[in-house]
Order: structure tokens, then C-alpha cells, then sequence
């Protein structure tokens, strides 16, 4: 089961808003797809929470859009930042991406962005969110998002 973005949100504000925030500290985050054989690749990327969506926009041809089109499954991860406080926690996003063609959904997307023509968009089908944090400098704590699913939280020390 996956869902968009908006579909998250409505389940689980309080931690949507912590995975958004993550996100728009930093400009550029990490991008983990599928090759052609199988094995991982990342690659840096921007992204963009727009209109209960969350957007991937790729330059044309690029691999990570190649990789996309052949298998849409992927992994996002919130640029952590400079040392190791990364405020907030980890967080990270797994999915299915859709490519956009011509549409409503575009337009609106490159009226308000303005990329550069021409490029990919892919909007996001989420399968899991996690959030990781330290808790009072004892606990490190893990919270798992799932569709369907209320947000498990485990700690450990």
C-alpha cells in the first residue's frame, strides 16, 4: 500500500510537519534508486512539498530519472547537515515515484517553481517514513510510519 503525501499528513500532522521541516532546512537531500542490475545508487536531488504532494524534479535524461522510469521504488533522505546535531532527527522517506506528464499538476508545479525546461517531475507514493532521534542523550528512538498504520515508536538504549 502507498499513498501521497497528503494522505500522511492527514494521518500523522505532527510528524509531517518535523519530515518537512528536516526537508526544507537544507536545499539539497539524497536520492536512493534502483539501476538496471539491481544495485543501489544515490544521487543529490531537491525536493518540493507542493499542493499535498511531494515532488521530485530531475534533469532530462539524468540516471536517477532513467532509474525511476524502469523501477519507481526509492528512498529519501533529509540532508542531515553540518556535525552531528542534526536538528530534528534523521528522516527519511521510501516510496514509488509517478512521472507527470502534461497536466494540471505540472503546470501548477512549474508556475510556482520554475524549473528549467525541459526536466522530469515525478510526484511520490510513500510506503514509509522514519524519523530517528536521540532522547535525553540516553535513548535512540525510531519512528515508523506506515500507510494504514499509526506511527510506531522504539527505543533503545
Amino acid at each position: 500500500m502507498a499513498v501521497r503525501w497528503a494522505a500522511f499528513v492527514a494521518a500523522e500532522p505532527g510528524l509531517a510537519r518535523i519530515v518537512e521541516d528536516r526537508f526544507g532546512a537544507f536545499t539539497h537531500h539524497v536520492l536512493a534508486t534502483l539501476r538496471r542490475d539491481g544495485s543501489p545508487r544515490t544521487s543529490g536531488l531537491e525536493v518540493r512539498f507542493l499542493d499535498g504532494e511531494l515532488w521530485l524534479g530531475m534533469m532530462p535524461g539524468s540516471f536517477k530519472a532513467l532509474d525511476l522510469r524502469r523501477d519507481p521504488r526509492f528512498c529519501l533522505q533529509a540532508n542531515p547537515g553540518e556535525g552531528t546535531g542534526m536538528g530534528g532527527g534523521d528522516v527519511r522517506i521510501g516510496g514509488r515515484a509517478v512521472e507527470v506528464g502534461d497536466g494540471e499538476s505540472r503546470a501548477g508545479y512549474v508556475k510556482e517553481v520554475e524549473p528549467p525546461e525541459p526536466f522530469h517531475l515525478f510526484r511520490t507514493e510513500l510506503t514509509e517514513v522514519v524519523r530517528t532521534y536521540v532522547e535525553d542523550d540516553t535513548y535512540l528512538v525510531a519512528q515508523v510510519w506506515k500507510p494504514g498504520e499509526p506511527v510506531r515508536t522504539l527505543r533503545r538504549t
